[in-house]
């Protein structure tokens, strides 16, 4: 039981999510059965029964996760790990915590590595984590990106985003790796 309580307080939430088709044919995430037998445990009325439950259940997630079936994540890894994929599309997954949470719209502050313009005098910027993100519009700069800038890219619509450099008026970008 206390390997359960030190779960719930190091607040590690499994997020290996398995998709399930309803009955209206949407979309819905599920918690992991492993997870489920687990929490099932709590109904067992008898202290020691319980006990033997959580322990073979939390053994059962433990091996699991060894075997990579099962991943188990914190908030603070998940937003890294949100980060570092911010700009492409992927597919509305729970697999960085809940949504309606986060209502507030991401904006990536990041130092420029380097940056180039195309035969077309449009920008390919660097950033330090190794991103590229390409300019797809055609505004100019007061000053050029260079080394070291700061960067702060936020959503924009349809696919693309909007990128100030060093306080400058916005470009539109994309982020192509």
């Amino acid at each position: 039981m206390k390997i359960v309580w030190h779960l719930a307080l190091v607040g590690i939430f499994a997020v290996s999510a398995s998709p399930v088709i309803g009955k209206d044919k949407e979309l819905q995430e599920v918690r992991p059965a492993i997870f489920e037998e687990l929490v099932a445990c709590r109904s067992v009325d008898d202290a020691g029964e319980r006990l033997a439950c959580y322990d073979s259940r939390v053994a059962a997630m433990d091996e699991a996760e060894k075997k990579d079936e099962l991943v188990l994540a914190d908030s603070t890894s998940m937003k890294e790990a949100k980060r570092g994929l911010f700009g492409f599309s992927i597919p509305k997954l729970k697999i960085f915590g809940n949504d309606s949470v986060e209502k507030e719209k991401f904006v990536l502050v990041a130092k420029i590595d380097s940056a180039f313009q195309t035969g077309y005098g449009q920008w390919t910027i660097i950033l330090d984590d190794g991103a590229r993100w390409v300019q797809v519009d055609t505004q100019t700069f007061v000053r050029n990106p260079a080394k070291d800038m700061e960067i702060k890219i936020r959503e924009a619509a349809m696919g693309s985003y909007f990128a100030n450099i060093a306080g400058q008026r916005a470009i539109r970008m994309r982020r192509v790796n």
